[in-house]
């Protein structure tokens, strides 16, 4: 929206865009207890499975755990790309750590383990989060329980984070798996968000982008909420939407038939 569209509802920046910082993200009380039990797995050095379907939140979890984690006694690497062979897996990984990968699978990975432990003596503890890690592929998953062992398995020098669609569980309960599994000793799940988590989530949004009285009526609300099913994606997508419908037809509310019109396809959607 430009200044002058912002203007028409009392906002001074988008509500409902992708970009806002860590200290501004939104967490119900539902994921707040979630990102506490994340911090405490990862102060006591345990690897973790956190899944959710898409659009739940899931990147905003491990934001506001980036947030929680002190920056002098943890070490956190994030890795998105998770549809690459090992050998390449571990070349992203050497390099998001600011490392030089070498041409062999072996030295590569001897590059990682050898930093995990130059950390360990730091007291520094690594923290590698694998984002869609359901598309891991097998020979990745087939190595990365060797990537938690050290000094004959004795430290825990290093936790894992494997993020992604419940679909992971069902490829680490195989039987192939098993030793990877057996390492991961918390499975956490992200569930869809309730009515009024979205409510809250909106007026939130509108709230911080300059609003001084609510921007949505009670029924757009839910309506929004009953069409995503509580992903934060399609919040975003449908709010913004009726807020563009609404500003077409000069209402300062965004009321349901806004949203009705978006769900119709009757307003272009931006």
């Amino acid at each position: 929206m430009r200044s002058s569209e912002l203007a028409w509802f009392g906002l001074r920046t988008e509500p409902f865009g992708k970009e806002i910082s860590d200290d501004d993200l939104w967490l119900p009380s539902s994921k707040a207890l979630l990102v506490d039990d994340l911090v405490e797995a990862l102060e006591a050095r345990a690897s973790v499975v956190l899944t959710g379907e898409p659009g739940v939140g899931k990147t905003c979890v491990l934001r506001a755990l980036r947030k929680r984690l002190a920056s002098d006694a943890f070490r956190l690497t994030y890795c998105h790309n998770a549809t690459l062979g090992r050998r390449d897996f571990y070349r992203q990984l050497c390099l998001a750590l600011g490392l030089t990968p070498s041409a062999t699978a072996a030295s590569v990975f001897y590059a990682v383990s050898t930093h995990v432990e130059e950390l360990g003596r730091e007291r520094v503890h690594p923290v590698f989060l694998l984002d869609e890690a359901h598309l891991l592929h097998q020979d990745v998953l087939d190595h990365l329980h060797i990537l938690l062992n050290y000094q004959w398995d004795s430290r825990a020098l290093l936790s894992l984070v494997l993020i992604g669609l419940p679909e992971i569980e069902t490829q680490l309960e195989r039987r192939r798996n098993r030793s990877l599994y057996s390492r991961i000793h918390h499975r956490f799940v992200i569930d869809d968000l309730s009515h009024d988590d979205t409510a809250e989530y909106v007026s939130y949004r509108v709230q911080h982008a300059g609003a001084d009285k609510a921007l949505f009526a009670n029924d757009a609300v839910a309506l929004i909420h009953e069409h995503s099913t509580g992903a934060l994606r399609d919040v975003d997508r449908i709010a913004a939407n009726a807020m563009r419908d609404a500003l077409r037809r000069k209402k300062k509310v965004v009321d349901r038939d806004a949203v009705q019109r978006v769900l119709a396809g009757k307003t272009p959607i931006a």
